[in-house]
């Protein structure tokens, strides 16, 4: 199965962020049940000199390697 490019677009964005050291840690609220997730984000600052903050998925709350399955 092919990865999409808009996946693969977000994918150099987070290595980008990395490489500059322009991500965090969030802890969120999954807006579908109010149950609290740790989000892995990508920060910038806009002109205002705000944070923006740009949210790419959040941590497994359980054992990853149960969680999914291999390509196969």
């Amino acid at each position: 199965m092919a990865i999409p490019d808009h996946i693969r677009a977000n994918f150099e964005t987070l290595l980008r962020a990395a490489r500059n050291g322009d991500l965090a840690l969030m802890e969120c609220t999954d807006a579908s049940n109010g149950i609290p997730r740790y989000v892995l984000a990508a920060v910038q600052r806009d002109d205002g000199g705000e944070y923006l903050f740009t949210p790419f998925g959040h941590l497994a709350e359980r054992n990853p390697y149960e969680a999914y399955r291999p390509p196969e």
